[in-house]
Parts: structure tokens; sequence; C-alpha cells
């Protein structure tokens, strides 16, 4: 869901229907400048100054989604890690007839046995995993050599599991990072093979959210946002990814307009630390949405909307009042970006009476 940081056109008419009456019924028609009128009660100060638009976007605050483990062959499973443990390169994810399961790094997913003669990035990457878990004697590259074999049984050794020199599928789980267990699917001594033990997610805090698609130009990645996290907490934080495929939301069945199409976002939290006590929670993210630079600006409840349309201003000269129209720019924090004849710094001009 998102939610403007401006403020609407007909939020402002509102605000100031009852000066609208008395002041600017035909104001400025004919190129005829209105009449003078008593000065007004209160008045506030033309002032430079430089305005942010901001944005709120609401997220949540996790790890990412989970992707599903699954055991591959049949058997008992005789140990798993618990929900929460960060499981690491060369670590046991889970064990099934007590033979580990173990974590590698790499982006192609396991899906065949490797064994000496085999070539492709499968073997290249178990090969580096090999070579980080300290053993040597090989050359990493994509052939699965004797030399190969041997790390492999050495490796195999070191786990405590029958050295056969080959890797079965099976017995490696490859991800792209060390990963976080969110949530475990299978209990100890339940019969495996083919389904989820459990589930995994990248061990970095992150933000998702999603962003309507008319918003996608003011989320781009590496842009600096600001995260709100339960309890007021303010963190800084920084776009990571944007989705490039729009998602529709369900039909809901209720009447009316639907939900506009949205974007997936992904927010790295700066400071993990700040964002400890939360695994998962909801929160807000302020984004820049443009910033307008020495420009000058008035309290928005100033405005008057003209009978002819637009917006005006009530400028105080001389114990009198007359109404000159303004054209208004970037909305922030309660002030409005204007211009037109007779505006400038330092003048005042009519604000309701407080």
């Amino acid at each position: 869901m998102t939610t403007r940081g401006r403020i609407g056109v007909g939020a402002l008419a509102a605000v100031t229907v009852g000066l609208v009456a008395l002041l600017v019924v035909g104001a400025g028609r004919g190129g005829a400048a209105p009449p003078a009128a008593a000065a007004p009660p209160d008045t506030a100060t033309v002032v430079r100054t430089t305005l942010t638009e901001t944005e709120e976007i609401e997220g949540t605050l996790g790890f990412g989604e989970a992707r599903q483990v699954s055991a591959r062959g049949p058997g008992t499973l005789t140990s798993v890690a618990a929900a929460g443990t960060v499981v690491h390169r060369g670590e046991a994810l889970f064990a099934v007839d007590t033979e580990p399961v173990v974590l590698m790094l790499g982006a192609v997913p396991a899906y065949r046995d490797l064994r000496s003669g085999d070539e492709g990035a499968d073997v290249a990457q178990l090969e580096e995993n090999l070579a980080a878990l300290g053993h040597t004697g090989f050359t990493v590259d994509d052939e699965f050599t004797s030399a190969t074999a041997t790390a492999v049984r050495e490796w195999q050794e070191d786990l405590g599991v029958d050295e056969t020199g080959r890797v079965e599928l099976g017995r490696v789980v490859f991800a792209p990072a060390d990963v976080r267990v969110s949530e475990v699917s299978a209990q100890v001594g339940d019969q495996v093979g083919g389904g989820p033990v459990l589930g995994v997610t990248g061990t970095a805090r992150q933000v998702d959210m999603d962003v309507e698609v008319p918003d996608r130009e003011i989320v781009a990645p590496g842009t600096a946002v600001e995260v709100e996290l339960p309890g007021g907490t303010v963190v800084p934080g920084t776009i990571r990814e944007v989705g490039a495929a729009a998602e529709q939301p369900p039909d809901d069945g209720q009447p009316g307009p639907s939900d506009p199409a949205t974007v997936p976002v992904v927010v790295d939290v700066a400071d993990p630390a700040a964002a400890a006590a939360f695994d998962q929670a909801p929160v807000t993210v302020t984004v820049t949405a443009g910033s307008a630079p020495d420009v000058l600006a008035v309290p928005v409840a100033a405005l008057l909307a003209l009978a002819e349309g637009g917006y005006g201003l009530e400028v105080v000269e001389g114990g009198a009042a007359r109404v000159v129209a303004v054209q208004t720019g970037v909305f922030s924090d309660g002030k409005v970006e204007v211009s037109g004849a007779g505006i400038a710094e330092g003048a005042e001009v009519g604000v309701p009476a407080r």
C-alpha cells in the first residue's frame, strides 16, 4: 500500500472554503485587481527555503522470501537445523539416515550425481567449494578429474561418511550465499524423500514492499530511504532491487475500482543491529519523491481556492489585503511552493485564525 506525502487538491479547497466565499468570488476576472479588504487577523511570512516531497510506503521487515529444501532420497530424518539457525558453507542443513545434507555456495542447483569424467558449471562450483573448505591438489575448473575425486574423498572423511569419491544427488544443496533456517517442515523420525524438510532465506534483514507502478520512478536501485521500525526508531536503508514485472492484485469481488498494479521492491537496512529485535514486523519506508531548492513557500493553510479556478494568496500590505493568484509547486511538511506576480520573500499573507 502506498501513502502519498503530498496534500490533495480537494483537501486544500475544504480547508479554505470559508475564506473563498468572503474574499475570492470573481477575484482577478477580466484582469482587474480585486478591491482591497481589511487585513486578516492572522498572517504568515513568505519564506525562501528548500522543500522536499516524500512518500511513505508500507513494507515488511524480514529475511526475504523462503525457499523450500527437500530430501532427494528416501530415508529417516535423523537431525535438522532449528529455525533461526544460520547455516554456512560446509555445514549440514539436515541428515537422512545419519548422513548429512551439506550446504555449498553456488548459483547452479544440484541436478545430478557428480563423478570422474563429468564436466560442467556444477563441477566448477563443487571444486570451488572444496577449495574454500581447505581441500587442495586439483585445478579448479569444470572437469571432474581423479584429483577432484581424491579431494571429495578427503571431504567425505571429514564428514564421517563413506569415502566414495563421488557426490550423489541429494548430498549437497547449492545456494548463492549462507542461509538462515526460517521454518522446519519435517520432524526427526519422519520418513522423507521428495518432500520439504525446511525453508531457508538469506541471512540479512531486509524490507519487502509493493510499490504502485506510477511510483516506480522514485524507487530506483541505490536510492537512500528511511525505515521506521515498530516503536518509532528510524534507520537508514538503501533500495537494492526493483522488480521488472508488474503484478495486479487479485480481484476481491467488491464494487469499485480495483487496486493498482504494483512492483516488488527490496530495501537493505543499513543498521541491522537496530532491527535485530524483529524477525518479522510491519515498517514504514520514507522515499524522497522530489526536491525544490531555493523556492518561495507559505503554509498550506494560506492557500485560497479561486472561484475561476486555481489558487491565490491574501497578500497584506499597509494594513489592507488583496488576493493574488499564484502557481503552486511542491507540498512538504505543511508548506507549499508558490510563485506569481507580487509574491516575494518577506511578504505577509493571511492565514485562518488560530
